[in-house]
């Protein structure tokens, strides 16, 4: 064999391995490019879609928490003596001149657009901008939606551009009642400009659209008043008839729609052309649709980088395998090409640990975004928990008047008979009246404490709470709508109330009195006008769990809606009569304190709550909020 022999044969072989490589290579390189380059874009995709998920919910509960503040007001105000003076007596310009005034305060005390007061005609008669160029006081809204239905005595909503004022608002409308007739109408505008602008120059395009596709408030400008739907003829009739948008010229937004697997995405050709991630939330309260538009652009940028990545790495397999194969046909060479290889290896290394470090510094930055994230929801629940005890607060404030006007007609009672008294220098009995008239100070005081501590935001600071003190501090706030409904409330707690460390549960005592005055009002709700209207509320120890049982004797709860009773914004209740948040809140703050809320339907009739709560040392009793 001649020399060298060995060495060539060597080399052919590595040669036609490397021509082999490099006809494989072409087809990997096209699998990859293609075929990956459609899975990463639908990865990316998806963990996109999840972030503009959080971004909707958001913006939804932005949206309801901003509406719900204002919709038991109409009904409220319309109790008003003044605005039912006025509308059983239109025409007296003095009752005008004082609804006027009252609008005008109230609308100031509120932040309220505007608060006007209608007859059945459609004209009105007082309204808060009475004294503005733009006054709504000789206009007629007969042909406005919101008037025709309050009208015919319901609780309604719209949203517009004002015809008179030329701003956009949300309407809530609601019908004045005199004796059992409908004599006018009262209308609140909420302002919705402040929402619209915190959704500008963020991350997301978020804008709501009408059932007919018309953008009706957007964090872009350019968008306002243009359809996201063909505007045929049908959908401007409908449009113009309730002069939902006034005189402002509607256009079509150019869109072209387009599916990646279960994502909706929109590419809008204006100047900028851009593609956009579409998710949308219809909101059937308002009649309305919250659309939340992500830009594809970052998405698409980063499956090509992850495309790019995929292709260096496979080159530089590649690229060893050739080393290797070159290695093994050049023994002579081998300390070389090892070297250089070495040295190559230790340069893409570095290159790469330094696109390691890059991938760390944004997942760093993602998860503090998602901690970010989480600290507003935390404060939006925070938020829904105060607006369902100020609106338990409001359905009680007709009961609560009762049982403060009585102390005070018996207090001016005992005063002028104590005026008398002295008058005839009959001063010990005197003497007893004043008395009785501090007690009844002392009572009245009592009821608006309980009140102020019952309204004002708690923090999250959790400790021992004894129930029996909760349970006093909530019959405080409840009792004026147990004595409204007749009902009885019969308390057992087990005969260990009095025991040093019994009765004391891991909880915060404003919350857990807010839970109690959920549950119990809602029983007074089931059982009013009943025959039986005896509520119970027990407890019971196992060990560390104590659990508190409130029972009444209505219709109990239907299986229909079990699954679905603790659900927010869920209630079955008339309009204006709940909010459907009240044991939204109570699940969720039970479950803060580690327990756990449900409900059953007793066998005798009536519903069951119960709250399982953990028990409490009390040698580390502190004050809880």
């Amino acid at each position: 064999m001649p020399p060298g022999g060995n060495e060539g044969g060597a080399l052919q072989s590595v040669r036609y391995r490397l021509v082999a490589a490099i006809c494989i290579v072409p087809l990997v390189l096209y699998a990859v490019i293609f075929q990956g380059g459609a899975l990463a874009t639908r990865s990316y995709m998806d963990e996109a879609s999840l972030q503009a998920s959080s971004a909707l919910r958001l913006a939804v509960s932005a949206l309801s928490g901003h509406l719900s503040r204002y919709e038991p007001l109409p009904a409220l105000i319309s109790d008003h003596d003044g605005i039912e003076d006025l509308i059983v007596h239109p025409d007296d310009q003095s009752l005008r001149d004082a609804a006027n005034i009252y609008l005008k305060d109230i609308n100031n005390l509120l932040e309220s657009s505007d608060i006007y007061v209608m007859t059945l005609d459609g004209n009105t008669i007082a309204a808060s901008n009475y004294d503005q160029p733009a006054s709504f006081v000789g206009e007629n809204f007969s042909y406005r939606p919101y008037f025709q239905e309050a009208a015919r005595g319901n609780q309604s909503r719209f949203y517009a551009l004002g015809t008179t004022s030329l701003k956009r608002g949300y309407y809530f409308a609601s019908p004045i009642t005199v004796g059992d007739r409908i004599r006018g109408v009262i209308v609140f505008k909420v302002d919705i400009d402040s929402i619209e602008t915190s959704w500008r120059g963020g991350e997301y395009k978020i804008f709501v659209s009408d059932p007919e596709g018309i953008i009706f408030m957007t964090g872009s400008p350019e968008w306002l008043y243009s359809g996201i739907l063909p505007l045929n003829r049908e959908r401007l009739q409908k449009t113009h008839a309730s002069r939902r948008y006034a005189e402002a010229v509607l256009k079509p937004l150019p869109i072209v729609r387009n599916t990646l697997d279960d994502h909706e995405l929109m590419t809008i050709n204006t100047a900028d052309s851009r593609e956009y991630l579409v998710l949308s939330h219809y909101m059937p309260e308002a009649d309305w649709t919250v659309n939340v538009l992500m830009d594809t652009a970052s998405v698409r940028s980063q499956a090509r980088t992850m495309i790019v990545a995929v292709v260096l790495f496979l080159c530089l397999a590649g690229l060893a395998l050739a080393i290797f194969l070159q290695r093994r046909a050049r023994l002579a060479e081998r300390m070389r090409m090892q070297i250089e290889a070495r040295a190559e290896l230790e340069h893409r290394v570095e290159e790469r640990t330094a696109d390691l470090a890059l991938v760390n510094r944004r997942i760093e930055e993602e998860i503090a975004e998602r901690r970010l994230t989480e600290q507003e929801l935390r404060k939006t629940q925070a938020d829904l928990i105060q607006a369902g005890k100020l609106a338990g607060l409001g359905q009680m404030s007709a009961a609560l008047s009762h049982e403060l006007n009585q102390p005070l007609a018996a207090a001016k009672t005992y005063a002028d008979s104590a005026a008398m008294l002295i008058d005839l220098e009959r001063v010990p009995e005197a003497r007893d009246n004043v008395r009785r008239i501090s007690g009844l100070i002392d009572r009245m005081a009592s009821i608006s404490r309980h009140l102020r501590n019952f309204a004002r935001k708690p923090n999250e600071k959790l400790g021992p709470v004894a129930l029996d003190a909760v349970i006093a501090d909530t019959l405080e706030i409840v009792s004026a709508r147990l004595k409204t409904a007749d009902a009885d409330l019969e308390i057992d707690l087990g005969g260990k109330a009095g025991l040093v460390g019994a009765g004391l549960v891991k909880a915060g005592s404003v919350r857990l009195q807010q839970v109690l005055v959920n549950i119990i009002t809602n029983a007074a709700d089931a059982i009013e006008g009943l025959a039986d209207r005896r509520i119970h509320l027990s407890t019971e120890y196992h060990g560390e769990k104590i659990i508190l049982t409130i029972r009444d004797h209505g219709p109990g709860v239907p299986a229909a809606i079990t699954d679905r009773i603790f659900d927010p914004f869920f209630t079955t209740k008339g309009v204006g009569k709940g909010l459907g948040l009240g044991l939204s809140i109570s699940y969720n703050i039970v479950k803060d304190f580690g327990g756990s809320l449900s409900v059953t339907n007793h066998p005798e009739g009536g519903a069951m709550f119960r709250i399982e709560l953990e028990a409490a040392n009390a040698t580390a009793r502190e004050a809880a909020e």
